[in-house]
């Protein structure tokens, strides 16, 4: 069975995103590029909220196309426009859509469909409204967190909605010289 993994730059206080979504915050070189590049090279299935998936392809279908694109720009344009894209949303339009899916209804059913079929995990990238859904189902087995060293202080938490204690077990742990730690981790 696929696994649900949420990725996420957190800051070392749990926040996904400062108060108005403001992201400026987060850290990230060419040493973190090429470290989640290699992990998500692998990937067939990306899953986003609405907001950041807007986000995302306003920019990485073309990002390669731009004159000084960076090579993470062109490796990760390049993936953006194959991986398979499932978006939940009550309120994007699903005709016109390429190689995306948006689920609105019947999330846990759709969910589970999705993990039973063939293929790599399921990454769920930032979306702080998507990974809330999935948190409150119990439909995520993992977290790769990018801890950002920086207290926020208020902000969009990681952690909401968790209905009761989930019992984690860490994989991995890798420091980057930007001060920036990955922690790796399954729900078990």
């Amino acid at each position: 069975m696929r696994k649900v993994i949420s990725f996420a730059h957190v800051s070392l206080d749990g926040f996904m995103a400062g108060l108005n979504g403001e992201m400026d915050w987060i850290k990230v070189d060419q040493e973190i590029f090429d470290h989640v590049g290699k992990r998500i090279g692998k990937g067939d299935t990306a899953l986003y909220g609405r907001v950041t998936y807007q986000m995302m392809e306003s920019y990485w279908p073309t990002a390669a196309d731009k004159p000084n694109a960076s090579r993470h720009d062109i490796e990760h344009s390049a993936w953006y426009k194959n991986v398979r894209k499932i978006v939940l949303s009550n309120t994007l339009p699903k005709a016109g859509l390429i190689n995306t899916e948006v689920i609105s209804d019947n999330i846990t059913d759709r969910i589970n469909e999705i993990r039973q079929q063939e293929g790599e995990d399921i990454l769920v990238f930032g979306s702080p409204g998507a990974t809330h859904s999935l948190m409150q189902r119990n439909l995520i087995d993992g977290y790769w967190l990018f801890v950002n060293p920086i207290l926020l202080g208020q902000g969009i938490p990681l952690f909401k909605h968790v209905a009761d204690k989930v019992k984690l077990k860490l994989l991995t742990t890798r420091p980057f010289t930007s001060g920036v730690t990955e922690l790796n981790y399954i729900v078990v």
